[in-house]
């Protein structure tokens, strides 16, 4: 055995591996920040028709080039409570027929390489061609589309590359000669698996092998069994995501592990089978129906094991559901369901930025909410002295604290992100001020019910018509945050404008408060200590209305964009 070759061959290979990973990275990050605004609507659609699922989990990852990360932004929705354990397992099965595409882009590649110029080479051309059109575009959307087509054209690099090492190997006959002894096929797919798990990537570990196939280095058998090994082996990133995620997490991971490794043990008895009884395999089949392209052979079967699985697994999802709960049961542990905790966002949705975006305005308006009912219930306290509802009051208080400094590090990561628009970006940038604004409006809810406090230590209550002025006040904020949250959900500008009405009439109620008050107190009707405690709630509430109109102005650093 020539050393010098084999090492060579395997240093080819190993750069070969890199280019391709490096080029996966860079397609899925400029697909995924390209198609940002499609990709949040398209995981917004997610309902309980499983077939709708499927077809989330296909497009997605077709869309991204990245079945991993799909499958850990689904966990990450598991473990916000977004979509439940069937929603995900629907998303994973589509997962896996999405991330078939690659194989069949590779595929395509592969054709007329024994001529002078190959589809490869082609394609590879496309790097250039995608550099060029980053460098000297001036519109990001022009920038992303070099970058996709550069990550497209250093797939056929790295795919070159491998194919090289491959046809080295294959001109050695003692390596062919190991590998012709490796017939076992759950061997085989063991190595697939373990390559998978070490890759992390069941794109590469398809293309080596439709590299080895084409070579000949493999058969077409060994080839299939490879990429029914890379299945299983793509489980590992979702698993790590699983562990360190609640329950429901681990069980999404888990049942991404038992579809993958169900459909290979089927596909593996049922060719034991047929094997046996005909002596007719896979790779035969597969041969007969594409003949003379290897490439085209293995791509198809690959496609086709990954349908023929999730059609499989479609109607059996309840039975999957039900015993990946028994496996994993709820924690015996009593949990606090009065703990803070975030109800839209999760770590692992930092695997798809897009789709954590849309989640963490979610989060926010879900702060806003919080932070409107603590503030319309310290003026129902102040109004009445009834503090029957102070528990649930401050128990809210303290999920705005939670909520403030746990946002404000989600958008830390978030934005360190690279498949972001620079729309994306600008809207992060003001998330860390709106987060603010909000938690202030806790705050001075808080110093509302502390007046009510006041109020009752001193057995005294506000005039009849001063209650009148803090409703009509209360009616205002209320109608002015539902403008806020159109303009800001919506980026909507005609909502803005009508808040920014709402707010100056705040701003005058507010007045006419302080001066029909000290008309009263002229008149003895409300006394000194009474009269200081409204002053300062009407001087907080009329803040709350300047941190709310704060948060609706946020649009238009982005709006246009």
């Amino acid at each position: 055995m020539n050393i010098a070759l084999v090492l060579s061959a395997l240093l080819t290979l190993t750069a070969g591996i890199g280019i391709f990973l490096v080029a996966c990275q860079m397609m899925s990050t400029n697909l995924e920040s390209a198609s940002s605004n499609k990709l949040k609507a398209l995981f917004s659609k997610a309902s309980k028709n499983n077939l709708i699922g499927v077809g989330i989990g296909t497009v997605g990852t077709a869309a991204i080039q990245s079945s991993g990360a799909i499958t850990v932004m689904t966990i990450g929705l598991v473990n916000a409570g977004i979509i439940t354990l069937t929603q995900a397992a629907t998303i994973i099965y589509g997962a896996n027929i999405g991330t078939t595409v690659t194989a069949q882009i590779v595929a395509l590649g592969m054709f007329g390489g024994s001529s002078s110029l190959s589809m490869a080479i082609i394609f590879a051309s496309l790097a250039g061609v995608g550099a060029f059109v980053s460098l000297f575009a001036k519109k990001e959307m022009w920038k992303k589309i070099g970058g996709i087509l550069t990550g497209f054209g250093m797939l056929f690099v790295g795919l070159e590359m491998m194919s090289g090492s491959m046809s080295d190997f294959a001109s050695m006959d003692s390596v062919k000669l190991f590998l012709a002894r490796i017939q076992n096929p759950i061997l085989v797919v063991l190595i697939g698996m373990l390559l998978t798990a070490i890759i992390q990537s069941s794109s590469v570990m398809t293309s080596i092998a439709l590299a080895m196939v084409v070579s000949g280095l493999v058969s077409i058998d060994q080839g299939i069994f490879l990429t029914m090994g890379s299945n299983i082996g793509s489980c590992v990133v979702a698993l790590v995501a699983g562990l360190t995620s609640g329950q429901n997490a681990k069980r999404t991971a888990l049942i991404h592990l038992i579809f993958n490794t169900v459909g290979v043990v089927v596909f593996l008895i049922l060719e034991g089978i047929i094997s046996l009884l005909t002596g007719v395999t896979y790779g035969s089949v597969v041969a007969k129906i594409f003949p003379s392209a290897p490439q085209t052979q293995l791509a198809m079967f690959h496609t086709f094991f990954n349908v023929v699985t999730v059609l499989m697994f479609l109607p059996l999802t309840p039975l999957v559901v039900k015993t990946v709960c028994k496996i994993i049961p709820d924690s015996k542990e009593p949990k606090n369901p009065d703990a803070p905790h975030l109800y839209f966002i999760d770590q692992n949705m930092l695997m798809t930025p897009p789709v954590a975006l849309q989640q963490t305005k979610a989060e926010i308006v879900n702060m806003a909410d919080i932070a409107m009912e603590n503030f319309n219930r310290s003026l129902q306290v102040v109004s009445t002295l009834d503090f029957k509802e102070e528990r649930l009051f401050m128990r809210q208080e303290e999920e705005l604290n939670f909520l403030n400094v746990e946002i404000v590090n989600f958008v830390v990561h978030l934005a360190e992100t690279q498949q972001l628009s620079r729309k994306d970006h600008v809207y992060l940038s003001t998330t860390f001020r709106s987060v603010r604004d909000l938690e202030r409006i806790g705050d001075y809810a808080e110093n509302i019910v502390e007046y009510a406090v006041s109020l009752r230590a001193i057995n005294q209550t506000f005039s009849e018509d001063a209650l009148e002025e803090i409703s009509n006040l209360r009616e205002h904020i209320n109608l002015l945050y539902e403008k806020v949250k159109k303009a800001y959900v919506d980026e909507d500008p005609k909502a803005l404008d009508e808040a920014n009405a709402i707010e100056d009439q705040i701003d005058n109620i507010s007045k006419q408060m302080e001066d029909n008050h000290i008309a009263r107190l002229g008149k003895g009707i409300c006394s000194a200590d009474v009269g200081a405690q409204y002053l300062s709630l009407t001087s907080n509430a009329e803040r709350v209305a300047d941190h709310l109109i704060n948060v609706a102005k946020t649009i238009n650093s982005y709006k246009d964009m």
